[in-house]
């Protein structure tokens, strides 16, 4: 293999799509059957989100907790795919695990309905670059993409093989987002459904001194550029 292979192969290892781009098709073999992505999920939010392997602690309480929250997360119109490097056997045994033996903060007796990749040839990790090659060559970093109803990634979280991802975030940045695109506004620093907003920046001068001026009942203005209100939902 010539030194341009060796570069290519580790390009297509780690490269990570980005945010803006559509998120990349795939075909897979999981736990609830086979899936086309993203034909199948046209018009809904994803959380593509990947985990180390089976029968570890820590995933084992990160899926107790994504269990605990599908409901929640499909009347939000989101739906869960998880994925690693194992079996669809060995995923389905896991599962069962956490079902019959798993209590994790109170939680327990958690069946899993949303689908688990068996990517042991790591064409869907590679595509997603799950794999990066100094953390592990052959486990996934728990890595976390958002993808919207137009199959666009929209935000991507990673994490570290030692460490489980913090679900209250996972939740409150999906909110944020269909919040953000429902009334075309942004969303401060630890924003929570119920806070006030911030106003799109003015696009010229004489727009940013009538903003000011017109502050009072609908927003308020701290200057020019950052402008709160409260939604009216």
């Amino acid at each position: 293999m010539s030194h341009h292979d060796v570069s290519g192969c580790c390009q297509e290892t780690a490269r990570i799509p980005t945010i803006g781009e559509s998120a990349p098709a795939f075909t897979a073999e999981t736990t609830q059957g086979p899936i086309k992505f993203p034909d199948d999920y046209k018009g809904k939010w994803v959380i593509l989100f990947s985990h180390p392997a089976d029968f570890t602690p820590v995933c084992t309480t990160e899926f107790a907790t994504f269990a605990s929250m599908q409901e929640e997360l499909k009347k939000l119109n989101c739906e869960l795919i998880g994925l690693s490097i194992d079996s669809t056997y060995s995923h389905i045994a896991w599962l069962r695990n956490i079902k019959e033996k798993v209590e994790f903060r109170g939680m327990k007796n958690l069946e899993v309905n949303f689908p688990v990749i068996a990517d042991i040839k790591m064409e869907v990790s590679k595509k997603y670059g799950m794999l990066q090659p100094a953390a592990s060559d052959t486990k996934a970093v728990r890595a976390v993409f958002y993808i919207d109803p137009e199959s666009k990634i929209r935000a991507l979280i990673y994490y570290p093989l030692s460490n489980g991802r913090n679900f209250d975030e996972i939740k409150r940045l999906l909110i944020a987002m269909q919040t953000a695109d429902k009334h075309n506004i942004a969303t401060p620093a630890d924003w929570r459904p119920g806070d006030e907003v911030i106003v799109p920046p003015p696009g010229s001068c004489g727009t940013a001194k009538e903003r000011v001026k017109g502050a009072g009942k609908d927003y308020r203005c701290i200057d020019w550029y950052l402008c709160f209100k409260k939604l009216q939902e």
